[in-house]
């Protein structure tokens, strides 16, 4: 089968599209024949050597969707032919930039079939990372303001989906051109991040009781100066290994709650994914699928993910 592996850390120009033996299932494993896989930041640190790989060549790729093609000893919920996705590959196990992935069957959920494979490759990690930051961790109430930075991103955009769901008043963070899409998302208001009152115009806002933070690099102190009391802060992601507050005593003021979080740390992906299919095939969620690329510009996608600037996920077609 083809996968697309780098062969050393680096650059996107590491990526070469190869001949490799296909996959077999372990115990509790599935063989799924690849239909689309999603894009993601983290991938690109596997690449460069950032997050440790267990060995060289490797194939990277944490989201697919796809057909099952095989079944391992221990597997009960799936069977040959069930369309499924899924997330969490490429950390510790080759990933799913290939024709066809071998994935532990807890990382999987049944793919309605009013979502395409397209559409179901974009939300694995996404939607996985917004339900533990907002479900799990946050545990958002109806009612309650929640603000998302970085609102256009993969997280992001399905994140505002999720708490507008909820029942919450969903603000978030971005550039301009994005604010009309994230509006007919769910988010009440966007602001712009550069605003030199930014953090007035949370607070007018209502301020934050939760708050996504896909920047906490820059966020940290912000976060605190608009949160309400009691709120709620979940930081997933960071744009440099640095971070921290100027006053750090307004958290103790408010008794905010920081929660960091990795998707790789969840215990139950697939039925995460379970409910994620369920308000997916409903209408009520979904990842915007900016762009697809085939195998030869996986190293495009990697470049795309990381410096240009759109709403959504970029998707790997086979």
């Amino acid at each position: 089968m083809r996968a697309v592996r780098f062969h050393e850390h680096g650059g996107p120009e590491v990526l070469t599209v190869d001949e490799v033996d296909d996959p077999e299932p372990e115990h509790g494993q599935v063989v799924v024949d690849v239909e689309a896989a999603g894009v993601n930041p983290v991938d690109t640190y596997f690449r460069e050597g950032a997050y440790p790989v267990p060995h060289l060549p490797f194939i990277g790729g944490g989201d697919l969707a796809g057909t099952v093609a095989e079944v391992g000893p221990g597997v009960e919920q799936f069977a040959v032919g069930d369309r499924v996705f899924g997330t969490g590959l490429g950390n510790g196990m080759p990933g799913s930039y290939a024709e066809a992935a071998a994935a532990p069957a807890d990382y999987l959920a049944h793919l309605p079939e009013e979502i395409d494979f397209e559409a179901a490759a974009a939300l694995g990690t996404v939607s996985a990372t917004a339900w533990q930051a907002l479900v799990h961790h946050a545990q958002a109430e109806p009612t309650e303001n929640v603000l998302v930075h970085g609102g256009s991103g993969g997280v992001g955009h399905v994140a505002i989906q999720l708490a507008e769901t909820m029942g919450t008043h969903v603000h978030a963070t971005a550039s301009p051109e994005h604010f009309e899409t994230l509006s007919d998302l769910g988010a009440e208001q966007v602001f712009d991040y550069s605003r030199d009152d930014l953090e007035d115009a949370v607070v007018d806002a209502g301020g934050a009781d939760v708050v996504v933070d896909l920047h906490m690099d820059q966020y940290l102190q912000f976060n605190a100066d608009v949160a309400n009391p009691g709120a709620r802060v979940v930081g997933i992601g960071n744009d440099t290994a640095e971070g921290g507050f100027d006053n750090i005593g307004v958290t103790k003021g408010k008794e905010i709650q920081y929660q960091f979080m990795s998707l790789f740390n969840a215990d139950d992906i697939g039925a995460v994914l379970a409910r994620v299919a369920d308000l997916a095939a409903s209408g009520e969620l979904e990842a915007i699928v900016h762009e697809t690329y085939d195998f030869e510009e996986a190293g495009e996608a990697q470049r795309a993910v990381l410096e240009d600037s759109f709403v959504g996920k970029l998707v790997l077609v086979p």
